[in-house]
């Protein structure tokens, strides 16, 4: 007398598997359908028409308290990650140390954004659209945020 329960069980088992864990229509959804198909089917055919009516009606109410239960949004709170990240990017000159005029030198090849060194700090740099080769003498034309524009110190 219990397969059938334990087989609507496992249905309802796989539905929440459904609902919570593996998005779309899978292999778990299918199997909870099939499950509590199967049992409600083994009730019928085993014990007759009142036990079966009765299957139907408790896995109907069940399958309904299960999925309300799981779509509540107190449920999903459990599984959500709950931080403030509280913080910014500094974007003002003072942060960097570094003013229109200073001269440096670049570390990386600047094609046209790169890394380049000025007043002992290394920081991103980005030229005027023209390809700078690592250790050549740049200068500094303007601080853009967090980003020195610089050109060649030749031209």
């Amino acid at each position: 007398m219990t397969g059938f329960i334990i087989l609507i069980l496992v249905g309802l088992f796989l539905f929440v598997v459904e609902f919570l864990l593996i998005p779309g229509v899978t292999v778990a959804g299918i199997g909870g359908l099939a499950s509590l198909v199967g049992g409600v089917f083994w009730a019928y055919h085993s014990f007759g028409n009142t036990v079966g009516h009765i299957t139907l009606f408790s896995t109907v109410f069940l399958t309904l308290l299960t999925v309300t239960l799981a779509l509540r949004s107190k449920t999903w709170k459990k599984f959500m990650l709950n931080t403030n990240i509280e913080g910014s990017v500094g974007d003002n000159n003072e942060d960097l140390g570094i003013n229109p005029g200073d001269e440096g030198i670049s570390v990386s090849r600047l094609s046209p954004m790169g890394k380049v060194r000025i007043n002992d700090k290394v920081i991103e740099a980005k030229s005027l659209g023209e390809y700078i080769d690592s250790r050549e003498d740049i200068i500094v034309i303007r601080i853009e945020g967090a980003v020195a524009i610089v050109k060649l110190k030749n031209n």
